[in-house]
């Protein structure tokens, strides 16, 4: 078996082992990227764009269908699942191939390919043909969906966020489990391209929302749609003709379904198993996470830094990216000078977004993340200019800051929420006061202004 020595050692080659490894180099140490693949990252591959691809053509067909509320006769809707699909893959792959095409450009001598275990706190084996001895390792091993027990067995009839974008045409009916972010976008994408889809979640809100009107409005809104059912816990599984039947329990009631095919939208679990870990002395607590500092993302007790999705900190891209920069720059700092000159950034605000319709939107962990005493500034998208013109006029905005004014976060539901939550964000971040984030130009009609309207609430019950 070949030896091999490096100063950093990187795990994986999504999103943050990307950035992590460029980051390392970039610090003029010898940095080798670990690649067992499939690689192109998860946002490009299986999450964020090929979800949006096909919540475009989903909104493409709902806006024909409701051409009419505008005088416009469009005709009927024909959609053809296989074409649909066919585009999301296209468009996906060309995402992909931009990964692969950075993957490229970085040295040859920089990368390996193989399946990394850890035999000790500063040694990796890859496969069976090189062991790399390290000063600094991390982990950016992304995170992979897992089945509920009661589906297992079944899984020629189940879909994951890894394999829906892969069939060929759409199925008839599709049973949705899991009601956060993924689950309620791709369960209103296709229920609106014409699978009969039902959506289950064991909670009592969906989209992550928290506060009880928000949470209200959205069941009532996303009810039109789907065939929703919340505080519901799957019991049993089975398969029926070609498709599957559900078994579930509702309250005290005892209900089921029969669907053609199950999408497993519940959680991604990271990707920790069958590393070695135990090997390294890390600090693992009971499903096998190391304890690590959410700043500088170093574990306890070893010079191995946890990156991106496979931490659970937060995983959405714009995080794993910048996790995956600190953990590269931290892990040269290891190599070079030790822990002494670790660093440990300041945290940037919680930004979480849906891209439903209407859009969901949280800043600063939202209702959940604000104090008893916090001022709440609130907006109705019902009744707003800009939201009426475009009959996009549904749901709300709860804006949150403390008694001296200064905003802490928000939690928002309604028409171009993207928008109006990166400028919240982006308020909250610099510790901006409602006062001084209105003395601002709102133009005029636009959605902004309901943002407006939030920030003079706050300031009215201020005084």
């Amino acid at each position: 078996m070949r030896e091999a020595v490096f100063d950093v050692a990187v795990i994986g080659a999504g999103t943050a082992g990307i950035a992590a490894h460029r980051a390392a180099l970039a610090a003029g140490v010898r940095s080798i990227l670990i690649e067992r693949g499939p690689g192109g990252t998860t946002c490009a591959r299986v999450g964020c764009m090929p979800s949006k691809l096909l919540i475009t053509a989903a909104d493409t067909a709902r806006q024909v269908r409701d051409a009419g509320r505008f005088g416009i006769t469009a005709g009927q809707v024909g959609i053809d699942g296989g074409a649909v699909l066919r585009r999301v893959r296209s468009e996906r792959d060309r995402f992909v191939g931009g990964v692969f095409d950075a993957l490229d450009a970085l040295p040859d001598e920089s990368r390996m390919a193989g399946h990394a275990v850890f035999e000790a706190s500063d040694l990796i084996r890859v496969d069976d043909h090189t062991r790399i001895r390290f000063k600094a390792a991390v982990i950016a091993t992304g995170s992979s969906p897992s089945l509920p027990p009661p589906l297992r067995g079944l899984e020629d009839r189940v879909l994951t966020t890894d394999t829906l974008f892969e069939i060929p045409d759409l199925p008839e009916s599709l049973a949705v489990l899991g009601g956060g972010p993924v689950g309620l976008e791709l369960a209103q994408a296709m229920a609106r391209l014409g699978v009969r889809t039902s959506l289950i979640e064991a909670g009592d809100a969906v989209g992550g929302l928290s506060a009880p009107d928000l949470a209200e409005a959205a069941r009532d809104i996303f009810a039109g749609e789907l065939d929703l059912h919340l505080g519901t816990r799957l019991d049993s599984a089975g398969a029926a003709d070609d498709g599957l039947v559900l078994h579930w329990t509702k309250g005290d009631r005892k209900e089921s379904g029969h669907f053609a095919r199950c999408l497993v939208a519940a959680g991604r679990p990271p990707n920790l198993s069958g590393l070695g870990l135990e090997s390294t002395g890390l600090h693992l607590d009971d499903k096998g996470s190391p304890d690590f500092d959410p700043r500088s993302l170093l574990c306890r007790g070893v010079p191995i830094l946890i990156a991106g999705d496979a931490n659970q900190d937060r995983p959405v891209l714009h995080e794993a990216s910048r996790q995956g920069r600190i953990a590269g720059r931290n892990a040269a700092r290891l190599a070079q000078d030790g822990p002494e000159a670790i660093e440990r950034p300041g945290r940037w605000v919680d930004l979480a977004m849906v891209f439903s319709d209407p859009q969901i939107a949280l800043v600063g962990g939202g209702y959940r993340a604000a104090s008893e005493d916090a001022v709440v500034g609130s907006a109705d998208f019902g009744d707003q200019g800009r939201a009426r013109v475009a009959g996009r006029n549904r749901g709300g905005l709860r804006l949150y800051a403390d008694r001296t004014g200064r905003l802490t976060g928000a939690e928002m539901i309604g028409p171009g929420m993207e928008h109006l939550a990166h400028l919240v964000a982006y308020a909250v971040q610099d510790g901006l006061t409602a006062a001084q984030l209105r003395d601002r130009p709102f133009y005029h009609p636009t959605l902004e202004e309901g943002l407006e309207t939030a920030l003079s609430d706050i300031e009215s019950k201020l005084g």
